[in-house]
């Protein structure tokens, strides 16, 4: 659901932008309070999550692919203010520094992956889990039901804001931007996550909270800023990490690009033309590891050299979001005096 550069106009990349800059502000303002004790680590771990996990693509009908996010689950665990940070934390690296994702649609895709899919997972969240004691299994099933419906508002949105590219941006009969309509994109967007990229989000949900409940309970009982962690559960939460980082490989296996993120050339294939907005802009930033791979490394690499570029981009990714998260904790620190408080 990485929207790249050129599938959107100039305008809606702006309006976009223009969406999410509250959202970046008011979550702001919340971790100035949220950002203390163990959840200035928590806030990196989750956001370095949502980065692993998106690198693991999985194969969908039409020849495919789609991913998890964890957006639901960072707010269930941080709060849905910190949510939307941890979430574009992970997609901002995405695009500066991997090319998954465009620098015109990082407004774009913080809005509906950072701010509407968490906030979505986490009202639903909300209303299903109710009082209940929140290391109980009605959270668990609570937490599915949002993360199933916050992903596919997610993808709504994605097709729907490429749906509508050719209605308003077109030349001659063709389009500048994306070329599909509404018709064709949003079941495109839709069906997957209804399926299979819907049931990926449960899964990486579920099981994250249930880990979450057994070995950081004070994350969700939201007393992360005095309590102290057990060095069995740092043990396995880096263990966890690095196994993430040593099978994120696994994410090549999956052919085909997602569908809306093709290159022009297989654009071309697709539609018979490349539409001249879309070609205008989709250079416009060259990843430093583009693709999660190495400078170097060409076409005709083989699985293996693949799949080292591909381990080190994610240890390369999840140490800049550590680096970045940290780097807020002092742009963010408190006031003097003032209280902690977590959630939101």
């Amino acid at each position: 659901m990485h929207i790249p550069d050129g599938y959107i106009s100039p305008a809606t990349a702006l309006a976009f932008y223009g969406a999410v800059l509250p959202f970046w502000w008011a979550a702001g303002q919340r971790l100035k309070r949220v950002l203390t004790g163990q959840l200035v680590p928590a806030l990196a771990l989750f956001s370095a999550f949502t980065f692993a996990i998106m690198m693991f693509n999985i194969p969908v009908p039409g020849g495919t692919t789609a991913h998890a996010v964890g957006g639901t689950l960072a707010a269930v665990v941080l709060g849905p203010w910190a949510a939307i940070i941890s979430v574009s934390v992970a997609l901002i690296i995405q695009a500066l520094f991997f090319g998954d994702g465009g620098i015109t649609a990082i407004g774009a895709n913080c809005f509906i992956l950072g701010v509407a899919l968490p906030l979505t997972g986490y009202g639903v969240y909300r209303l299903v889990s109710g009082r209940s004691d929140p290391l109980s299994r009605r959270r668990l099933l609570a937490a599915a039901i949002g993360a199933y419906v916050g992903i596919n508002v997610a993808g709504l949105l994605v097709g729907l804001a490429l749906g509508i590219q050719p209605i308003f941006w077109s030349e001659n009969g063709r389009a500048l931007y994306s070329p599909y309509g509404l018709r064709e994109a949003v079941p495109a967007m839709l069906i997957p996550h209804l399926t299979i990229a819907g049931a990926a989000e449960v899964i990486a949900t579920v099981f994250g909270l249930a880990y979450v409940q057994r070995a950081h309970p004070e994350l969700l009982e939201r007393r992360a800023a005095t309590a102290r962690v057990a060095p069995s559960a740092r043990r396995l939460t880096l263990a966890i990490f690095v196994l993430l980082a040593l099978f994120s490989p696994l994410g090549l296996l999956a052919t085909g690009s997602a569908w809306g993120e093709w290159g022009s050339d297989e654009l071309a294939q697709r539609v018979g033309y490349v539409p001249r907005g879309l070609e205008e802009l989709e250079s416009l930033w060259s990843a430093p590891l583009p693709d999660y791979t190495l400078p170097w490394m060409t076409e005709t690499a083989s699985f293996a050299e693949q799949a080292l570029a591909y381990i080190l981009s994610a240890i390369v990714g999840i140490a800049l979001i550590f680096a970045t998260t940290f780097a807020l904790r002092i742009l963010l620190r408190p006031r003097q005096g003032q209280q902690a408080t977590a959630g939101g």
